[in-house]
C-alpha cells in the first residue's frame, strides 16, 4: 500500500435517521460562551503560560465580557492551583461571573479540586471521560458498562465533595470525551447515567458539553449528532447542551454554529482559536459571524487589536494577516475590480441605512478599524484603488479618463517597485506623468467679466515673455481662442473637471482637462491657489505635452481674439 493512500480511511458513521430539523432555523441570539484559552489553550503551548500571563490573559476574557471562564486543572497542575487560588483569595471573580475547573474521574483529584475552590461564591466542576470506541478497547480495554461505571462514580464523587461546601452555588459539567467518535446511542445513556446521580432541574440544571474532541466528520454531520442527542436525552428541559469543537478538518467555527441551529445552547472555545492540534473554535469569528447577521454577539469585540496583542503576548502565538474579521489584511483589498466596488458603495452608503458596502461584509470602524487600509495599491490593482486613495489622502476626485490614462503608470510603477504603493507614490506618479510645466510657464492674468470674459495673460516660454488677451465664454475658452491664434496649432477642450482641495496649503485647487491638439488627445493636471490658476496651468501643461508650444515667436507678442 502506498503512504499516501485513502483507502486505509473509513468514513464517519452517521446517525440513526430521525426527523432533522436544523437545516431550516436561523439563528437569533448569542449562545452561552466559555474560554477554555487558560486551560485547553494553555496545555496546548509550547511553554505553558506563567501565573502572571494567566492573570492578564483572565483580565482580557473579563474585558471581553464572557461570563464562564474555564480556569486550569487545579488537581494536576501547581501553577493552575495557584492561579484558582489568587483568584478567590484575591477577590478577582466579577459577581456575574463564574469560573470552572476540569478534573477526572478520580477521588483525590476530585477532593483536591474542591479545596482548590474554598471561598468560592459559584463554581462548575467539570468532569470527563473518554467514551469512544477506540478509546474503550485500545487504551481502557473496558467495555460500554466499565466505561459508565467510572462516569458513574465520578459523578457520585463529586456530588458528595460538594455537599460539603454548602455555601457554594455548584453547577456539575459532564463530557463524553470524544464524543465526535462515540456511538450516539452509547453517548446518550452514559449521560443520562450521570444525570441519574445529579438529579437536575429545570430550576437547577446541569451542563452535558457534547465535545468533538477530534473533528473526524463534517459539520452537517456534528449537527445532526447534536440535534439527535437533543431529541432523545431524558429531561431535556434539566441540561444545558454545550459543545467544544476543535478544528482537525478546519470546521470548528462551522460545527459550532451548526451546533446552536442543532439545540446546543452553550459553546467552549477560546479567543483566535488556539488548542491542541489544529486549535479550538475561535470565539472571536464566531461572534463576528453573529454580529455580521444583526444579531448581539454580547460580546466587547471593539477594540480586537488589544485581544490580538494580549493572545500573543501570553502564548507568543502570531495571528495570520488573513485570520476571519480581525486580520491585519482582512478589509484590505488589492484587485482592481474590488477596489472600484468598494470605492463606489462606499460613495452611495448613508450613516441611517443598513450596511451595503461591496466586499465589506461589515464596517471595519466598528471594530477599531479605519479606512485607511481598506483599499492598497499593487501591481494588481486598476483604477478604482488608486482613485481611492487620492481622494482618501488628499482630496483628490480622479474623472474617469484621468483615471484610464493614469492607471497603466501606476502600475507600471508597482512593478518596478515590486512592492504596495502608498497615497503619496500614487500622487507623485500623477502629477509627475500628467504635469510639465515647461517650457511653456503661467507667469500672470487678469480675468474680466462683461458679456463675455475676457483674459489678459502674460507666459514665459523659455527665457521670452508672451502677453496674449482674448475672450470667451470663460477663462478657457478664452485661452485656447488666444492661443490658437498665436502658436496657429489647433487646440480643443474635451472634457474638463476642477474642484477644491480645502487645507490651509496653497494648492487649495486642482483641474484636469482633456485636450485635442493637431488631433493628438492628451490629459493634463495642475493644482494651484484657486480653479482659474489650476485650469490655466492644466491648459498650459497640455500645451507643453503636446510641443504646441513649438513654432511660438521668440519675442514679446501680444494676440488678440
Amino acid at each position: 500500500m502506498a503512504a499516501f493512500d485513502h483507502r486505509k480511511y473509513r468514513p464517519a458513521p452517521r446517525v440513526p435517521a430521525f426527523d432533522r430539523q436544523w437545516p431550516d432555523r436561523d439563528l437569533d441570539h448569542a449562545p452561552i460562551w466559555v474560554s477554555e484559552d487558560l486551560r485547553d489553550g494553555n496545555q496546548a503551548l509550547l511553554e505553558p503560560m506563567t501565573v502572571a500571563q494567566k492573570q492578564r490573559f483572565w483580565h482580557q476574557i473579563i474585558k471581553v465580557g464572557i461570563k464562564e471562564v474555564m480556569v486550569g486543572f487545579p488537581s494536576a497542575s501547581q501553577p493552575d492551583y495557584d492561579f484558582v487560588r489568587w483568584l478567590i483569595e484575591e477577590d478577582q471573580i466579577p459577581d456575574d461571573v463564574t469560573i470552572a475547573v476540569l478534573v477526572q474521574c478520580r477521588e483525590h483529584l476530585i477532593e483536591k479540586t474542591f479545596e482548590s475552590l474554598v471561598g468560592v461564591k459559584r463554581a462548575i466542576i467539570h468532569l470527563y471521560n473518554s467514551t469512544s470506541t477506540i478509546q474503550r478497547e485500545r487504551v481502557f480495554e473496558m467495555d460500554r458498562a466499565g466505561i459508565t461505571d467510572i462516569a458513574v462514580q465520578g459523578a457520585t464523587w463529586v456530588k458528595t465533595y460538594a455537599e460539603r461546601y454548602p455555601d457554594v452555588a455548584w453547577r456539575f459539567q459532564y463530557s463524553p470525551e470524544s464524543f465526535s467518535s462515540t456511538e450516539i446511542d452509547f453517548s446518550i445513556a452514559i449521560c443520562e447515567a450521570v444525570m441519574d446521580v445529579w438529579q437536575p432541574t429545570p430550576e437547577n440544571k446541569c451542563i452535558l458539553n457534547l465535545p468533538t474532541t477530534v473533528e473526524v466528520a463534517g459539520p452537517h454531520h456534528h449537527a445532526d449528532q447534536i440535534e439527535y442527542f437533543c431529541q432523545h436525552i431524558k429531561n431535556r428541559d434539566s441540561v444545558i447542551i454545550s459543545v467544544h469543537t476543535h478544528n482537525d478538518r478546519g470546521g470548528a467555527v462551522a460545527s459550532a454554529e451548526l451546533a446552536l441551529l442543532a439545540g446546543a445552547e452553550r459553546v467552549e472555545g477560546t479567543l483566535l482559536g488556539n488548542g491542541e492540534r489544529t486549535g479550538n473554535m475561535d470565539i472571536v469569528t464566531l461572534a463576528m459571524n453573529l454580529y455580521s447577521q444583526g444579531i448581539d454577539p454580547e460580546l466587547d469585540l471593539s477594540q480586537p487589536d488589544e485581544i490580538i496583542q494580549v493572545v500573543n503576548d501570553c502564548t507568543g502565538i502570531a495571528i495570520h494577516p488573513r485570520h476571519p474579521w480581525i486580520g491585519e489584511m482582512v478589509y484590505t483589498a488589492f484587485s482592481g475590480s474590488h477596489q472600484d466596488a468598494i470605492r463606489k458603495s462606499l460613495k452611495k452608503q448613508r450613516p441611517d441605512e443598513p450596511w451595503q458596502v461591496a466586499y465589506l461584509p461589515i464596517d471595519p470602524h466598528d471594530i477599531g478599524r479605519d479606512y485607511q487600509a481598506v483599499i492598497r495599491v499593487n501591481s494588481q490593482s486598476g483604477k478604482g484603488g488608486m482613485a481611492f486613495l487620492l481622494e482618501r489622502d488628499y482630496g483628490i476626485n480622479l474623472p474617469r479618463w484621468m483615471m484610464l490614462a493614469l492607471a497603466p503608470h501606476v502600475q507600471q510603477e508597482s512593478e518596478k517597485r515590486a512592492s504596495e504603493l502608498s497615497s503619496a507614490v500614487v500622487r507623485d506618479v500623477l502629477f509627475e506623468r500628467f504635469t510639465v510645466e515647461a517650457p511653456l510657464t503661467l507667469t500672470d492674468y487678469r480675468l474680466a467679466k462683461g458679456t463675455g470674459e475676457t483674459l489678459e495673460i502674460t507666459l514665459r516660454h523659455n527665457d521670452e515673455t508672451l502677453r496674449l488677451s482674448g475672450s470667451g465664454n470663460g477663462a478657457m475658452s478664452a485661452f485656447t481662442q488666444a492661443w490658437a491664434r498665436h502658436s496657429g496649432r489647433s487646440i480643443s477642450i474635451l472634457d474638463y473637471s476642477e474642484h477644491s482641495l480645502g487645507g490651509d496649503s496653497d494648492a487649495n485647487a486642482i483641474a484636469f482637462v482633456q485636450l485635442n491638439i493637431d488631433g493628438q488627445r492628451i490629459c493634463s493636471v495642475a493644482e494651484d491657489s484657486d480653479t482659474v490658476s489650476a485650469s490655466l496651468k492644466a491648459l498650459i501643461s497640455g500645451i507643453n505635452q503636446s510641443g504646441a508650444h513649438i513654432g511660438a515667436k521668440q519675442t514679446a507678442t501680444e494676440v488678440t481674439v
